[in-house]
């Protein structure tokens, strides 16, 4: 059974830097497309960057230059993809949710609330 572990949410002043984790299990490859979501209090869930298996990477107009989405440790068995946020603002704030798409199905984790509030 496949799926995808977020992690690393919190709360964090203006300006300042969180690092999201995402770890991969039970996919027959051993690199993936995975992505990153987030939802905001009263708003539809939207996608914020994605990083395919080729490593190649994606991001939403509104977190380029700010948001880094990255692989770790090719030699590591689980596939885990890392979300770097610098320059946080108050906008950001959500639930952020990490997914594994494989194919004919995605796997979401559980949601990882970032908080940025001075």
């Amino acid at each position: 059974l496949s799926s995808a572990a977020g992690s690393g949410g919190g709360l964090v002043q203006p300006g300042g830097s969180l690092r999201l984790s995402c770890a991969a299990s039970g996919s027959p490859f051993s690199r993936n497309h995975m992505g990153w979501y987030r939802q905001a209090p009263g708003k539809e869930r939207e996608w914020v960057a994605f990083i395919y298996s080729s490593g190649s990477t994606k991001y939403v107009d509104s977190v380029k230059g700010r948001f880094t989405i990255s692989r770790g440790d090719a030699k590591k068995t689980v596939d885990t993809v890392y979300l770097q946020m610098n320059n946080l603002k108050p906008e950001d704030t959500a639930v952020y949710y990490c997914k594994l798409a494989l194919p004919g199905m995605d796997y979401w984790g559980k949601g990882t609330l970032v908080t940025v509030s001075s």
